[in-house]
Parts: structure tokens; sequence; C-alpha cells
């Protein structure tokens, strides 16, 4: 197991590979980076605990992107959480938001809810855009009912057809005299030179009538080294992928030290929103003249407060309009 530079580190995923095995994969520890972002919105203990799950996803998936490009994971559904928005603009800058309905969320209470149950029916959409000049790719699932470990093995099952075994976790900690929110990520990916041992188990065949001639035909099962990467991940218990006493390095170690794991170098990962006035004045000019009139609030100004960093923008209507004016000449 070759030694990482971020050992140890939150705000960090690290890649690794077990050879023996033909895996992949991306395990992400989110502290600060996270913290930041939930306790901004001062958001319920259930909306933050399916936007840190959205954001370690959200993290592994992007930070794989050998460009500058953006990676977005959104979900619009008919949950108590009506959407939720993770942005990574690679290589390091995280942000994320939550629409929820604030009463059906009170009503569910204190107790454990899965993250299906808060999100509904609805889908999934994951885009990467990579720039102005060139096309976006989105791929989408359908939510029904299930949490983001479920939709993302469905997503590489049916578009890339890459088996796919994902873990996620968020809790809160005590920490520095304040409670805080920690979220963390592993994914594995099988990934062998043979394409036919990528094969994973068929859905099953459900009623076959007597006597049809597929009745007796062998399902193909998965590859016995596939089926060990996976039995050795669903040991993982959320603490070990949150606690900081147990860093990534140590935690693959323990899954993998029989065959050998190798860590690549990590990357590091930062709460950071991209809004400014210049975006704010690029967005006003999308709207009509009448629009941004009936913008303008009782004390002769124009607020607009940003869903991701919280941040409010007071605009002086003049100025907008001066602004626009001079962008159209």
């Amino acid at each position: 197991m070759m030694a990482a530079s971020f050992e140890g580190a939150d705000d960090v995923v690290l890649p690794f590979a077990v050879e023996p095995l033909d895996v992949r994969g991306r395990i992400v520890r989110l502290g600060p980076s996270i913290d930041t972002i939930l306790m901004r919105h001062g958001y319920p203990d259930a909306v933050a605990r399916v936007i840190g799950e959205a954001a370690a996803l959200t993290v592994m998936l992007g930070s794989s992107l050998k460009f500058e490009g953006r990676f977005q994971l959104q979900t619009k559904t008919d949950g108590p959480i009506e959407m939720v928005v993770v942005d990574f603009d690679a290589p390091d800058r995280l942000r994320a938001t939550a629409r929820f309905d604030k009463e059906r969320i009170e009503a569910l209470g204190s107790g454990a809810t899965q993250t299906g149950d808060l999100l509904g029916s609805g889908y999934l959409a994951m885009t990467i855009d990579q720039g102005s000049d060139r096309n976006r790719y989105q791929g989408v699932v359908a939510l029904e009912g299930q949490g983001f470990e479920e939709a993302a093995h469905q997503y590489f099952r049916q578009s890339e057809q890459i088996p796919t075994r994902v873990r996620l976790a968020v809790a809160e900690q005590f920490e520095e005299g304040r409670h805080t929110y920690r979220a963390g990520g592993l994914m594995i990916q099988f990934l062998p030179s043979s394409p036919e041992r990528m094969r994973q188990a068929d859905l099953s065949p459900g009623d076959i009538p007597e006597g049809h001639p597929s009745e007796n035909l062998a399902v193909p099962g998965e590859d016995d080294a596939w089926v060990e990467a996976q039995a050795l991940v669903e040991t993982v218990e959320d603490h070990e992928l949150i606690d900081p006493a147990v860093s990534s390095e140590r935690l693959l170690y323990r899954l993998f030290h029989e065959r050998g794991v190798r860590v690549f170098e990590g990357q590091s990962v930062h709460e950071e929103c991209r809004c400014s006035e210049e975006r704010i004045m690029s967005m006003m000019r999308r709207f009509s003249s009448e629009d941004r009139r009936d913008m303008v609030g009782d004390n002769g100004r124009i607020g607009i407060t940003c869903e991701f960093c919280s941040r409010f923008y007071d605009l002086d209507p003049a100025d907008v309009e001066a602004e626009i004016a001079k962008a159209e000449t």
C-alpha cells in the first residue's frame, strides 16, 4: 500500500486500485467543506444528511474528470425533499443546496428516515459540462423510493455497464464545543481486461411458462473477483466512513490488505461558490425590463440571495439597467 500525501486528512478524495481483483475505486472523507455548506443554511438534520450523501457521491464521481469541467448531481422529486443540487467544479470546488417542504419534514419527527423516503419519486440527473464550446453529457435515473447508493448502481448498470458498488454515510459529531457534520463515501468498480468478465446477474426471468425454450438456460453468474470485492465492501460500517480516527488509508488497508491495495495521490476538496456580481448581472439580462421592475422592493433596491452560499446581493436598479444597456451596445 503506497503512502498518500494527504494521509488522514479531511476533505480529500483518494483513488485506489486492488489489482488482483481488477477493482478500481475512490474513497472520500468530507469534514469542514460539507459542514460549512450545511450549517450555513441551518438545514434540518434529515435534509442535511441527504445533502451530505449527495455531496460525497458527487465528489467521487466528479473528481474523476480529466478536465476542468463541471459535474452536477440534481434530483427533482415529490417527496419532502423536493430538489437537491450538488455542483463539483473540477478539480476541487464543491457547493450544494436543497429545497424542501418544511411542514412535511417536521411531520416526520426525529426518527431515522431513509433517503429514498425523503426523496420520493422523480428523477436523478447527473450532468458533465465540459464548457460552453463542448457538448454536455447527461444520464438520468428514475427515482422510485431508492436512495443515492442504489440509484448510482442503477446508473452504472444501465448507462455505463460497469459493475459498481457505492457506500455512503453522514453523521454529526461533537467537536470543539459544537456539533459538526461529516460525510464519507466509498466506490468500487470492476474493470477487468476481458469484457466478458464484466457480466452482471440479470433480472429474474419471472414466471416462464413450463416447457419454454429458455426455461433451462444457464444464467451467467458474476465473476468471483467481483463477488469477493463486493463482499468486502459490504462489511464497511457507516461510522468507519466518517470516523476521523480511522483514516481513508487505514480503512482501505483493513478491507483489502490480503489482496493488496494501491492508493494514488489524493485530491483536496473545498467549499466554494461560483456566484459573483458579474454572474448576477448576466442572469438579470435574461429577464425582461418589466420583470426587472417587478423585482424592485419597497426600499427601491433589488435583493438577490444565492441559493448555494446565501450571499446577498443588494443592487441599485439604475446600475442594473446601465450595465445591461452597456452590454447590449
